[in-house]
């Protein structure tokens, strides 16, 4: 490549002595300037050194790979498996970037040549592993390009999903005929061969192993390809290395095996994560943080994917619960009740809980802890308008605080299904609206099971009873203390009749 004169607009000085960088052969990796330019003459000059050095660097990084790395070494089976991997962190990292999943999709889906060149980075890193024909785990597949792309991110900012999609050509510029794919399969024949994979007899007229044995673990054939449609490199994960070593190791720790087939519609990618390496290592990490070791069948059959994020997510999670005021053996035991709770995003949904329960003079570690299904509500959508269904019945702030702190799970409550018709037929019995104050769980019981019948019991017999004792006991103990009531009134009533 020949630097052109052009190269001395003002401020373009540094842009080109990066650029003959790179054509001499400098790294990939060197920290550059950002390339985002208003349109104007002058950086429209910069903008094509730009290009060039983005095309240069890209051609250069390429090469270096292809020195000892080829596609056509990696047997086919194992190529698609990591290339519908290496389309997941993608699509995961575009996310994160604020991309919806149809904007993220359509990128994916026109970016073939740049997801070769992911998988000859996974080559470059894992070189040994691919020389004794090792299968990468999901998560070593996640390891290995987040940081790469967030590398990207940092280098290129705004021109980066440009660049994704025209790889090997610089942004803002054509596709040249010789980089455009002759074969760009969108991404719904790449299903449907994931699907085909699954689905097609073998000479013996069986379906293929990994499929038959799912289908005697109770998998329904459907149901696999489902998994597919969400998860296609499931189609092409090893019998032997990867699906069955998982499942033997669930039903080790008590897994019933009606619960695998839930477990892996849930969370195939399970099957993708080494035991040794990962898999046994994060359970070892998490029981630190308090998990019962005795529970694991139970926890993962609440929410797969604990096992498959990041020990960072993890710790991010629980240093946020401390925070909170939350003890050491109560985050234990909210990571065994509801370990979906490290799914949600600290920033994007515990802090903002947290503020405003807080807002309101709710305890907020005592609810995290009662019933940390609370912090995975919308605050606009769920906790506000129940909040506002409180206040415009004529309770004050105070007391719905007090009534959340003493049941935890009030917000999880539906207005409609719930709390409404609760209400309205609360109005029809004999106790004041401090009542509900003092027993809140009173939204936790069925109305047409629990709350009319036993009602309508005390109501026939003319006695009277805290709602407590109305519900939280069993059928027989409100019958004694029914019983009970209703012989202190008979005795009342005749040592008045005999004092009169």
């Amino acid at each position: 490549m020949t630097v052109s004169r052009p190269l001395l607009v003002p401020g373009s000085a540094s842009i080109a002595r990066a650029a003959q960088r790179s054509v001499c052969g400098a790294s990939p990796f060197r920290k550059l300037p950002p390339f985002s330019f208003p349109l104007t003459s002058a950086s429209r000059i910069q903008q094509k050194v730009s290009q060039q050095f983005f095309l240069c660097k890209a051609r250069t990084y390429e090469s270096e790979i292809a020195l000892d790395h080829d596609l056509s070494t990696i047997p086919s089976s194992l190529l698609t498996a990591e290339r519908e991997e290496a389309k997941a962190v993608l699509t995961l990292f575009l996310r994160k970037q604020g991309l919806s999943n149809t904007v993220s999709a359509r990128i994916i889906n026109k970016s073939d040549r740049f997801i070769d060149h992911l998988i000859l980075k996974l080559q470059s890193i894992y070189k040994s592993r691919y020389l004794v024909g090792r299968e990468l785990t999901t998560l070593e597949i996640r390891d290995a390009l987040i940081p790469y792309l967030e590398w990207l991110h940092k280098e290129y900012g705004d021109l980066l999903i440009d660049f994704v999609g025209n790889f090997p050509d610089p942004p803002g510029a054509e596709p040249s005929a010789s980089t455009v794919p002759k074969n760009c399969a969108n991404s719904d024949s790449k299903i449907e061969r994931a699907i085909a994979r699954v689905s097609q007899l073998n000479s013996d007229g069986h379906l293929p192993d990994n499929v038959l044995y799912l289908v005697n673990l109770g998998v329904k054939l459907e149901q696999i390809k489902d998994i597919i449609r969400k998860f296609p490199a499931f189609a092409y994960y090893s019998l032997d290395r990867k699906i069955k070593p998982v499942v033997e190791f669930l039903l080790e720790l008590g897994v019933p095996q009606p619960d695998i087939p839930t477990i892996l519609i849930k969370r195939p990618q399970l099957c993708g994560i080494s035991m040794s390496e990962n898999l046994k290592p994060m359970m070892t990490y998490l029981e630190n943080f308090g998990v019962d070791k005795n529970k694991w069948g139970k926890v993962i059959y609440r929410f797969p994917a604990l096992l498959t994020y990041s020990r960072q997510k993890v710790k991010t999670t629980v240093d946020y619960l401390s925070e909170l005021g939350v003890s050491e053996q109560n985050i234990g035991k909210i990571l065994t009740r509801c370990p979906h709770i490290i799914s949600y995003s600290v920033e994007d949904k515990l802090k903002p809980t947290a503020d405003y329960l807080e807002s309101i003079g709710i305890n907020v570690a005592s609810v995290v802890h009662k019933c940390p299904q609370t912090f995975g509500l919308s605050v606009e959508a769920n906790l506000k308008p129940i909040t506002v269904f409180f206040l415009q019945r004529g309770y004050s702030k105070g007391e719905v605080s007090t009534m959340v702190n003493r049941y935890g799970a009030l917000y999880t409550f539906s207005l409609a299904g719930n709390l409404i018709p609760k209400w309205n037929y609360f109005l029809t019995m004999d106790y004041p609206k401090s009542e509900l104050v003092k027993f809140p769980h009173y939204f936790g019981y069925s109305l047409e099971e629990r709350i009319k019948p036993r009602y309508s019991r005390v109501r026939d017999y003319g006695v009277k009873l805290v709602l407590n004792q109305v519900l939280s006991v069993s059928d027989s103990q409100f019958e004694k203390v029914l019983a009970k009531k209703l012989d202190k009134l008979v005795d009342a009533r005749f040592s008045r009749g005999v004092m009169l």
